[in-house]
């Protein structure tokens, strides 16, 4: 059986379990994604994509899911920070706010 690992949402919601291996990919491209800079969210996204395209990464299911939930434990857990701009609110990298 897969380890798993429980997603947490930054208002304190528990979100989905997921297989700790694709939470791992999705994780090491999101954070190499805004090593660049803040990315509105389908930026982040399409950043994503383009990594697994570039690496040739194999991924089974919704990339964009798995973008969103990661995305939101990456939050709630401090690793990166949501800037509220208007009119898109953008995600950056704590160490480098």
């Amino acid at each position: 059986m897969k380890e798993k690992i429980q997603l947490l949402h930054p208002q304190g919601r528990k979100l989905a379990s997921i297989d700790k291996e694709k939470y791992d990919v999705i994780r090491k491209a999101i954070l190499q994604a805004l090593k660049k800079g803040p990315l509105q969210h389908k930026a982040l996204q399409e950043a994503v994509e383009a990594d697994f395209k570039k690496n040739k990464t194999s991924f089974e299911g919704s990339v964009g899911w798995y973008v969103e939930c990661v995305k939101l434990d990456l939050e709630a857990t401090k690793v990166i920070d949501r800037i509220n701009e208007k009119p898109l609110h953008q995600w950056v990298l704590k160490a480098l706010r």
